[in-house]
């Protein structure tokens, strides 16, 4: 599940609402921390929001050098709930391009490494998630799978050396395009890897001449299927991929539907032609469905807007679908998206506004099934820059 450090400003979504008992698998991908490309170091992107803010029942009057923001708020949450676990997510779409010079450099690679576990041991997490936004090269693609394996090295040495018996987490955030997937060395990248996370989303928007679905799991020339196909044919185990759902919608204007011209985009919640999943369906708008590619759209007719976005009933076919394939979960981008009430001191407005409906998340883990109580978070980071943290925040 991935968690957005930028939705505790405008969208008003702070760790405290984060569906702790809902994630499946049970994992929170924390986004993003940044690299740098001269060198190759990962370091956090928003102090601020990371470790700087203090949320009701922080002090301002702690002695000494202290975790505050969303890190010590999250780590509270996994004293609470054991089965939840940590992973940091490095890149982005944003970050991306920063590893282009980083994976086919050794020297920038290993300072990519050392700096990612000394993060995972200052901020209290239990994995990492590498988040490249995407090999453009071959030498890039196997720069990738040295990467992997360097981290794989690494953060099992750093439990060694922390007398851990535990194993702290490795994952990717993977393409489903294929223009980008076939590119990769699965089995390589797989070796080092727990899970895979597919973006499987965004297959449509406003760089195409065409609207169409943008998270369709059967038809058109990109969908969930075919994606999650051609990374089993490469041997990657079903039970380690992770189908990414979007918590949001992607807007065309002036389109008469799927598989129509458009021209523009809507003004969008937060940014132009993406609206959240809890503004939608827009008022004035009506769903519609299709059951062979399991997709779904909003289509207002005063306004010519379509809106591709999975609704609920498209979530509860994506959770069954998931649990036929015998596929390993569910992950969404991003939390704050999703229909959890009011928020309080968040702006209104068109495409702002939350609409009736269940939670998309709850929807899915329904229709997926039961849930893994079984793996525990690691808690013990005496190693830590900070001292609360280092004393367990008691």
């Amino acid at each position: 599940m991935s968690y957005g450090q930028k939705g505790i400003y405008g969208r008003k979504f702070p760790p405290s609402n984060i569906p702790v008992n809902d994630l499946t698998p049970r994992h929170i991908l924390y986004a993003f921390a940044n690299v740098r490309a001269d060198t190759g170091e990962v370091f956090i992107s928003d102090p601020w929001a990371d470790q700087d803010i203090h949320y009701p029942g922080d002090s301002w009057n702690d002695v000494g050098t202290n975790l505050y923001g969303n890190f010590k708020a999250i780590y509270l949450l996994k004293k609470q709930n054991r089965h939840l676990k940590l992973l940091l997510s490095i890149g982005g779409w944003t970050y991306s391009p920063s590893f282009h010079p980083v994976v086919v450099s050794p020297s920038h690679r290993a300072n990519f490494v050392r700096s990612a576990v000394r993060l995972l041991e200052d901020y209290g997490l239990d994995g990492l998630d590498v988040d490249y936004e995407y090999p453009q090269d071959d030498a890039q693609a196997r720069g990738y799978v040295a990467l992997l394996r360097e981290l794989r090295t690494a953060l099992d040495e750093h439990a060694r050396n922390k007398q851990a018996d535990y194993r702290f987490l490795l994952t990717i955030a993977a393409p489903c395009g294929p223009e980008n997937f076939q590119k990769l060395y699965v089995r390589e990248m797989d070796q080092s890897l727990d899970f895979w996370n597919m973006m499987a989303y965004d297959f449509s928007g406003s760089w195409d001449s065409v609207a169409n679905h943008q998270a369709n799991v059967r038809g058109g020339p990109t969908s969930v299927s075919r994606a999650i196909g051609w990374y089993i044919s490469q041997g990657l185990p079903r039970h380690k991929i992770i189908v990414g759902i979007p918590l949001y919608g992607r807007s065309f204007l002036n389109a008469a539907g799927p598989g129509q011209p458009f021209s523009g985009i809507g003004q969008g919640s937060w940014e132009a032609g993406v609206y959240d999943y809890r503004a939608l369906p827009l008022p004035g708008s009506h769903v519609y469905y299709d059951e062979n590619t399991l997709a779904s759209w909003s289509y207002d007719p005063q306004a010519r807007e379509m809106v591709s976005f999975d609704d609920a009933q498209v979530g509860a076919w994506k959770g069954a679908w998931i649990a036929q394939e015998g596929l390993g979960g569910s992950m969404f981008w991003e939390l704050s998206g999703d229909k959890q009430g009011t928020r309080e001191g968040m702006e209104g407005g068109r495409g702002k506004e939350l609409q009736p409906g269940p939670s998309l998340v709850t929807v899915v883990k329904d229709a997926m099934g039961g849930l893994d109580y079984s793996q525990r978070n690691w808690l013990r980071y005496e190693g830590s820059k900070f001292e609360n943290l280092r004393k367990g925040m008691e």
